[in-house]
């Protein structure tokens, strides 16, 4: 039976062909047959050549024994493939039940796009994709044959509203995210914008020097200043350096999309900042300033811009001075600036100030008009004892500012309000705004003071309640308030006295009720610390009972008892003369207290003056 040629191996074949070769010849050329075949794995990509080309398929060779057949459809991409040209292939099946190797380019292209998808995730490689159509939330891109979704938050750096002008158009995009369980892809288009801007910044940034001049386009406007493009970087030109003139808002000077030429001030390469500076090229007016512009120089100026502390004229563009709130007026008791000026007001005022290097000038308005401290005969116009007219301009707790004339001031303490009222605090007696006529009690032209007083105006009623209201004397008057220590009590001429506690029993032994009428017997009286200390009778007879039992024993006390028997008029005169020896120590002791009090209160009186 004849051997078929395909079973018999190489050396059967070479021995058929009746060859005769030496053992180190058959390897060689054995080596060399087996060269020329490749040995290639179903489900890879392999290299072929085009072999033959008819109207159905396309015959290709990977290099073994057989060619494969690849449909002519698969090669719709490049109608003019020829024989002799290279190609990738998806290697199917080496030999399917006819015995034929099954090849695939669709699918050699398919796993090449995964390859190249996959390297955009890893690495960040740019493909390019055809929007094929719109979908919910984005676009369908192809990326030659593998479908990958678009977000429409992915597509462009800016918000973008209409998805239709990107149909039918190829774009660069990057793969960001695979689903490997479903095969999805999603890409994005706004990651390749902004890589193309960042190297568009590194790159313009790489070349930025201080002080270089560029042209840009105004694209945002903000109250502290405007952002500038520069052609792939923007730029911060702050408020303070478009004028030099002071600006409340860059809308006064600029619009979005003006086209303006600025100077580099300072930018960080690192963070990539750059701030601009427009101002800077035109000159400093500062450096220009006229010669005339001195201290003590008369400017006139427009009001530009009012704080709580003063006000800003400007005298010339982009030079601007503060007019203190200090340096308004000589009153002292001016609140706010829109008392004297508003913006857009024209005045003059005077250079008190002036620092060229710092950009600094302080201006003076109260200096165009004579001080009123400074004045003739103003020592004797506000001499001690003269009677004015004031106004009550500011109330404190310790007293009232008044104006006298504008610029004079004086102090009137609560200690000067009243001879006889108790007052807790000024509103008690004095309301904002009300004239009063006043006493002069001292004229300070040193330290711009006067010390006034109201109380003054009238005769001290305490050199006649000091007669009337006498040690021992009785007087009717009613409770008004109780403490702790005792009650105040209404008496009449419109005074006030103290009961202590201890003086308040009544002769039933009950204590004296809240708004109740008795007679009061006096026990104190002080002119100087305007008070009075009162008693109920009762309870200084009972003082006195316990004192006769205790102190009237038989011998000799001065003029009033003998060594003989003690009479009842004897006691009663003892008692008398006990009292007001006692009165009269209390007293002394009270009055020396009274002038060290009196002496604090002055010194008080002086240090608040001051404030």
């Amino acid at each position: 039976m004849k051997e078929k040629a395909e079973n018999l191996t190489w050396d059967q074949n070479i021995t058929k062909l009746g060859i005769d070769y030496s053992e180190e010849e058959r390897k060689e050329l054995k080596k060399l047959y087996e060269d020329t075949l490749k040995s290639v794995a179903e489900s890879e990509v392999a290299k072929g050549t085009v072999v033959g080309i008819n109207n159905r398929d396309v015959i290709v060779n990977i290099g073994i024994k057989s060619d494969g057949l690849i449909p002519l459809s698969e090669f719709r991409d490049t109608p003019d493939i020829k024989v002799g040209d290279e190609v990738d292939v998806y290697v199917e099946e080496q030999e399917n039940s006819k015995g034929q190797l099954v090849l695939s380019r669709k699918k050699a292209k398919l796993m090449k796009v995964w390859e190249t998808i996959k390297d955009s995730v890893e690495n960040g490689t740019i493909l390019e994709a055809f929007v094929k159509r719109r979908t919910k939330g984005g676009l369908i891109v192809d990326l030659q044959g593998v479908e990958a979704f678009l977000p429409g938050s992915q597509i462009d750096v800016k918000p973008v509203r209409d998805f239709d002008i990107f149909l039918d158009k190829v774009i660069d995009v990057v793969v960001i995210k695979i689903n490997h369980l479903t095969d999805n892809v999603i890409v994005s288009h706004k990651a390749v914008i902004e890589r193309s801007l960042e190297n568009q910044k590194t790159n313009i940034l790489s070349k930025l020097e201080k002080g270089q001049i560029l042209e840009g386009i105004v694209k945002n406007m903000t109250s502290f200043g405007v952002f500038v493009g520069l052609g792939g970087i923007d730029g911060l030109l702050h408020i303070t350096d478009i004028a030099w003139r002071r600006i409340t808002h860059p809308e006064e000077v600029l619009e979005l999309g003006q086209k303006i030429k600025v100077v580099v001030t300072d930018f960080d390469e690192e963070r990539k900042r750059i701030s601009l500076g427009m101002k800077q090229l035109t000159p400093n007016p500062w450096e220009q300033l006229p010669s005339y512009i001195e201290i003590g120089a008369k400017v006139k100026g427009k009001i530009v811009n009012i704080a709580d502390y003063g006000a800003f004229l400007e005298i010339m563009p982009g030079i601007e001075g503060l007019i203190h709130i200090s340096e308004m007026s000589w009153s002292q008791h001016l609140k706010k600036v829109e008392e004297v000026v508003h913006i857009g007001d024209e005045i003059e005022a005077i250079v008190l100030s002036l620092d060229k290097e710092e950009k600094k000038m302080s201006l003076g308005i109260k200096q165009l008009t004579q001080d009123p401290w400074a004045k003739e005969g103003l020592e004797d116009k506000y001499a001690a004892g003269t009677k004015h007219v004031g106004t009550i301009k500011n109330i404190t707790h310790f007293g009232a500012l008044m104006e006298l004339e504008e610029g004079i001031d004086g102090l009137l303490h609560i200690s000067d309000l009243s001879w006889t009222k108790k007052i807790n605090h000024p509103t008690d007696m004095l309301k904002l705004g009300d004239k009063l006529e006043l006493l002069i009690l001292e004229f300070d032209k040193e330290n711009r003071r006067l010390s006034l007083g109201l109380k003054q105006l009238e005769e001290n009623p305490w050199e006649t309640y000091e007669k009337i209201f006498q040690v021992g004397s009785l007087h009717l008057g009613t409770i008004t308030k109780k403490t702790d220590k005792g009650a105040f009590v209404q008496l009449p001429h419109d005074l006030e006295g103290f009961v202590p506690k201890r003086h308040l029993v009544k002769e039933n032994g009950q204590e004296a009720a809240f708004n109740e009428q008795l007679e009061f017997e006096i026990i104190e009286f002080s002119k100087l610390n305007k008070r009075i200390v009162l008693a109920l009778p009762a309870t200084l007879k009972t003082s006195k009972s316990t004192t006769t039992k205790k102190e009237f024993q038989p011998r000799n006390v001065g003029n009033f008892i003998s060594s003989e028997r003690t009479t009842l008029g004897d006691i009663e005169e003892l008692a008398t003369l006990k009292k007001q020896l006692d009165a009269q120590k209390e007293l002394k002791k009270s009055e020396v207290a009274e002038q060290q009090q009196a002496k604090e209160e002055d010194k008080q009186k002086e240090q608040e003056s001051n404030l």
